[in-house]
């Protein structure tokens, strides 16, 4: 009888040990964010190469940059980043320089890890940035100012790379970043708007995305290489809205400086 419960005691000892082992390890480990397949949800998010940090917070991807694109533009005349000076050579004969220059600008999005649709009550996009693209540089809607202001003017002042910066420095991009497409090619995941859908470029399967093929916030869902599982995802267009539509597909985050 002894015996038996020497040996009760020692199984006992160690289901408690290897009790207390996988307790402690769920307490201190940070579990995998996985989605449906077992991918890591990040993974497609690093794909921001210009970001100065990503992580989880919860239920949010926190992406963090400077805002400084990584090409070359003629608003980087007078600034500690001379060396990517390079005059105006793009293909525009009213081009006309605005008097700002590129500053670094902390920014700070706080986006949904898993987006979803929302059906009724869509946010509208506001002034400032609505998104960042993959080098990092803030994402703009098709207005120039309040009062839906149309882009018409501020175009000309585009830099070869489809970009400017407004009055306090941050660079943005409310075109096709062209410097991003002729690296990635046109058919391109190129960013992610604040409510975490993705954007891509202007060509889908070799042809040319037209504004019939999308819907009021200018996008669509099937899948693409970055989502096979499909995914609603915007397209950026030669015409207004260029980018967005109507507002925001999903519930947006925040972006901060």
């Amino acid at each position: 009888m002894i015996s038996i419960n020497k040996s009760l005691f020692a199984v006992f000892i160690f289901v408690s040990a290897v009790c207390f082992t996988s307790c402690k390890d769920d307490e201190t480990t940070t579990p995998q964010v996985t989605t449906d397949n077992n991918t890591d949800v990040l993974a497609v998010y690093k794909k921001i190469y210009g970001a100065t940090e990503i992580y989880q917070d919860g239920d949010f991807v926190v992406i963090k940059t400077n805002g400084i694109p990584d090409h070359k533009s003629p608003y980087y005349q007078g600034t500690e980043w001379f060396e990517l000076y390079e005059t105006y050579n793009g293909n525009n004969p009213d081009w006309k320089k605005n008097p700002n220059i590129i500053a670094s600008s902390s920014m700070v999005y706080r986006i949904p890890l898993n987006p979803v649709e929302v059906e009724s009550g869509n946010q509208s996009t506001s002034l400032g940035s609505m998104g960042v693209s993959l080098n990092g540089v803030a994402l703009y809607n098709q207005y120039a100012g309040p009062n839906n202001q149309p882009l018409t003017d501020e175009i000309n002042s585009f830099d070869q790379y489809n970009g400017h910066p407004q009055q306090q420095g941050n660079y943005h991009y409310h075109l096709e970043p062209t410097y991003l497409t002729g690296n990635a090619g046109r058919n391109a995941l190129l960013g992610f708007l604040l409510d975490g859908f993705p954007v891509y470029g202007p060509m889908e399967d070799g042809v040319l995305v037209m504004e019939d093929d999308l819907d009021n916030f200018h996008g669509h869902r099937h899948s693409t290489s970055d989502y096979p599982d499909g995914i609603y995802h915007y397209h950026i267009t030669d015409q207004d809205p260029y980018i967005n539509g109507d507002g925001f597909k999903g519930t947006p985050g925040t972006v901060t400086r």
